[in-house]
């Protein structure tokens, strides 16, 4: 029986620390398993990641490129196929889908977009549309509801 008295952990799960520099039979004396020379040998040899020894860093020689728009809305696709899983007549949100796991990010707001067929009548609920998904949908006898 387990009381407090005969508690040990699991064998294994405990490991001693690493004792460096303990002589050739612990098989990390020597250098301790730093090799030889250089400066990541001695005792303030780590250099922060990056760093090229003075040379001008890869991050410093590459031009700039590109830009990242701050105020850009991210949108979860949804393509009309998509939509083909629910059930005649009923109303599909964005909560809806989350539920299905159909949203990549459930906090992004929700563009339908026109790819496949819509084969049912439905009421979609969702932030944005292409105008030819809107057109889909109500070709389909549903119709469309911006949030």
């Amino acid at each position: 029986m387990k009381t407090l008295g005969n508690l040990h952990p699991a064998p294994g799960s405990n490991k001693d620390k690493k004792r460096l520099g303990r002589g050739p039979g612990s098989g990390v004396g020597g250098t301790s398993g730093k090799g030889h020379k250089g400066q990541k040998a001695r005792k303030s040899g780590n250099v922060r990641a990056g760093f090229e020894g003075g040379q001008t860093p890869m991050y410093r020689r590459l031009p700039k490129r590109g830009f990242k728009n701050p105020s850009r809305i991210a949108y979860n696709p949804i393509n009309l196929e998509a939509l083909n899983v629910f059930e005649q007549g009923s109303t599909v949100t964005p909560e809806l889908l989350a539920q299905h796991g159909l949203l990549r990010n459930p906090e992004s707001p929700v563009k339908l977009l026109a790819r496949g067929e819509l084969k049912k009548k439905l009421t979609v609920k969702f932030h944005k549309a292409s105008g030819t998904a809107k057109a889909a949908v109500e070709k389909a006898g549903g119709k469309f509801e911006e949030i």
